[in-house]
């Protein structure tokens, strides 16, 4: 037996769910996107079932398929943690923020700023940009990876240097001497790279956990690995099966030895999304009422990971032996694998489309120990140090997950009991940091 725990994150978009068409389900407020208190609450029900962190993706830019589905993006990450740090006490706040686009400076004094308010719960999914909608937006092209990458070294080491910039001991505030800071442990970094510069100093204290914690995100491109290895310590996934999860995390364990680092130090979180019911088939059921008719747009490309030809008069009834004799995984999509496993158990088209094998993370349908299960597998078998998990609709799916599984996992002696601290790195299991990390050489321009 060991004492490692299964470590919970749990995504926030725009206060619906994961589903596409969860504002249309029943007892969920359409006006979630701008309300609040809608998120506040959902980030209560996972600290109460004690998640680790909430994580929000974001996309600044409008989505083509706005209309039927909504933003699909929390209304502005920073903003919305920040009320949500007001509100909560020991969960994670890990907003994401584009070194292509943003200053460094800004970056350091927005998440320093979250990190001390919220009392060391902060941290930064620090991520490049290359979409031409989003460019847009920031009046810019497209760059190049060679100079997203090359940015995003400078941008995290100057943020880092920003944030060490006050010294721990810096804030004498001693009424009777009236000496408010130690110049001393104030200084400017004064560090300039080929892309940004900054001269500092960043004029906020360290918090409880000293700086906030880095997270990355994506696929395990080469440059993603080199800038998550050097500064990251917790990497977001995307990967379909068990095998693909723990050579990724290897793969991330790895980049951080190489960067001169311990690889338990950066812990990695495939994702998972979840539909509770009291059986598969109520499950099922749920899904498709949310979907609709949306899962008949989805008929080609299932046709294309299965290999065999489907068309709109199937949708009720499973693949014929002659077409489970013929389909196969395409190696082009690795959602492809477990499509073929849900088709060989015999449900309808329609039933294969609502397991989620098109989405973009793997989905669990069904009573609690189906997630359980789900979650135990991989964690046992090395591929995930926890999960960030997106419920399908957030106003029963949080609390039915914190309710049912939670408990589940408790007692099977995998998930704590308890917080184990009451800062974002305690909780993850990472070490202290405060301003650079010295073991990790200067990289990019600097």
């Amino acid at each position: 037996m060991t004492d490692k725990k299964i470590i919970l994150g749990m995504g926030m978009n725009d206060g619906y769910g994961a589903m596409g068409l969860a504002w249309r389900a029943p007892d969920v407020g359409v006006d979630n996107y701008t309300d609040i208190a809608a998120n506040i609450r959902y980030a209560r029900a996972a600290e109460r079932g004690k998640f680790a962190f909430l994580f929000t993706p974001d996309f600044p830019a409008v989505r083509a398929d706005v209309g039927p589905s909504p933003i699909r993006n929390i209304i502005e990450p920073m903003l919305s943690l920040t009320a949500i740090s007001q509100a909560t006490s020991r969960i994670g706040l890990v907003a994401t923020g584009s070194t292509t686009f943003q200053e460094p400076f800004n970056h350091a004094r927005q998440f320093k700023a979250l990190d001390v308010m919220s009392h060391g719960r902060a941290g930064w999914n620090a991520v490049t940009t290359s979409d031409p909608a989003v460019a847009a937006n920031y009046g810019r092209a497209v760059a190049s990876r060679a100079e997203r990458y090359g940015r995003a070294h400078e941008s995290v080491q100057i943020v880092q240097a920003l944030w060490g910039s006050w010294a721990a001991d810096a804030w004498i505030k001693d009424k009777e001497s009236g000496q408010f800071i130690d110049l001393d442990g104030l200084q400017p970094v004064n560090m300039q790279g080929q892309y940004v510069a900054s001269r500092g100093p960043l004029a906020i204290p360290p918090s409880e956990q000293g700086q906030p914690v880095i997270f990355s995100s994506g696929g395990p491109s080469p440059h993603l690995l080199a800038l998550a290895g050097r500064y990251a310590s917790g990497f977001i996934g995307e990967v379909w099966t068990i095998d693909e999860g723990r050579a990724q995390r290897d793969m991330v364990r790895r980049a951080a030895q190489d960067a001169g680092r311990d690889p338990d130090e950066i812990k990695y979180f495939p994702g998972l999304m979840t539909t509770i019911a009291p059986s598969v088939r109520e499950g099922l059921d749920r899904r498709m009422a949310i979907a609709g008719d949306s899962l008949a747009a989805q008929l080609p490309h299932l046709s294309a990971m299965l290999g065999v030809g489907l068309h709109h008069g199937q949708l009720d009834q499973p693949l014929s032996p002659a077409q489970l004799a013929e389909a196969h995984a395409s190696p082009m999509d690795p959602r492809s694998v477990p499509a073929l496993e849900v088709a060989r158990q015999g449900w309808t088209v329609r039933e294969i489309l609502a397991h989620g094998v098109i989405d973009y993370h793997p989905v669990t349908v069904g009573p609690p120990e189906v997630h359980a299960d789900h979650l135990q597998r991989w964690f046992e078998a090395g591929a995930a140090d926890g999960f960030w998990l997106n419920p399908d609709v957030f106003e029963d799916g949080v609390d039915a997950f914190v309710d049912q599984v939670v408990p589940l996992l408790q007692q099977r002696g995998i998930y704590p009991t308890d917080y184990p601290g009451r800062t974002l790195r305690q909780n993850l299991g990472v070490p202290e940091q405060y301003g650079l990390d010295a073991r990790v050489a200067p990289a990019g321009g600097i």
